[in-house]
């Protein structure tokens, strides 16, 4: 399989569309190396991008899109997630107007005269709606976008409903480290290199995303009230125990209610966001 390097700046785009032509067109199985710059399009405290149309790409600076060859709406993105690694730098935002600079280094965000451990990750990771026009990266969606889960570290799986042929599928938002909810809007936004696997299935059909992660399947909700949100995930859990572990519907939900966690993934981003977790010991 191959290894395409979307590397340069000019490979970034500021929204989703699915009428922007894709910088690489990949086989299924092969892997891209990224690199992004923060949120901001910020590389250091100093130098930042620039937005290629700074009239539409007013988002999370994103490497892509890249088209998967043969993906076809209606299929399953396989997003495995190699490797994630921060900058030396990062910021965090928080109301009125405060900022908490961080040094980067061995693990360890150091800010605010405090020490926190790292976790990077990839907050958007996504494909357009099946809509025309230019669609913002803030909300995540059911095909993926700003979901900022804090979860999808190296080594975890994610899976989005394709929405559009080819997948045309971006990333980038890297983030340090973040806690569930993201409370004041940003979590320790820096610049970041990535690996990502990208493959297809017509196994899977999916509604709404789901992730693999270590010892623990999770399942997405995502809307404007977190009750909803709340509901979306636990019925794409309940699918999944029926799928994953043979369990009658009748008795998912039952279970679901001894086993299955609810998690506020982030409540800042339009669209707020609810996982649902099931650990691979939950149920014996």
């Amino acid at each position: 399989m191959a290894l395409h390097e979307l590397l340069d700046a000019s490979l970034l785009r500021g929204h989703f569309s699915r009428e922007l032509e894709p910088v690489v067109t990949v086989e299924p199985g092969d892997s891209i190396r990224i690199s992004t710059p923060n949120a901001g399009w910020y590389v250091s405290r100093e130098e930042h991008v620039a937005r290629p149309d700074p009239e539409l790409d007013t988002g999370h600076a994103l490497a892509g899109p890249v088209e998967v060859r043969g993906a076809r709406a209606g299929q399953t993105l396989v997003v495995r997630i190699d490797d994630v690694t921060p900058g030396a730098w990062g910021v965090t935002f928080s109301e009125p107007r405060h900022r908490i600079d961080w040094e980067l280094a061995d693990g360890v965000g150091r800010g605010a005269g405090r020490e926190v451990r790292l976790a990077p990750f990839l907050g958007v990771l996504g494909m357009p709606p099946d809509e025309p026009g230019a669609h913002s990266t803030i909300p995540p969606r059911r095909c993926g976008g700003n979901i900022d889960c804090k979860e999808l570290v190296a080594g975890t799986t994610l899976f989005l409903p394709i929405p559009v042929d080819g997948a045309l599928f971006s990333a980038g938002d890297g983030h340090a480290a973040q806690g569930d909810g993201e409370v004041s809007g940003t979590a320790i936004e820096t610049p970041i290199e990535a690996t990502l696997t990208l493959d297809v299935r017509d196994d899977l059909p999916l509604e709404w995303p789901v992730a693999r992660i270590d010892g623990a399947w999770l399942s997405f909700g995502f809307d404007e009230h977190l009750g909803v949100a709340a509901r979306v995930a636990v019925d794409g859990m309940l699918d999944l125990m029926v799928r994953e572990h043979g369990i009658p519907r009748a008795d998912a939900l039952g279970l679901a209610s001894v086993v299955v966690d609810l998690r506020v993934t982030q409540v800042v981003n339009a669209a707020l966001g609810v996982h649902a977790v099931l650990r691979d010991d939950a149920l014996g």
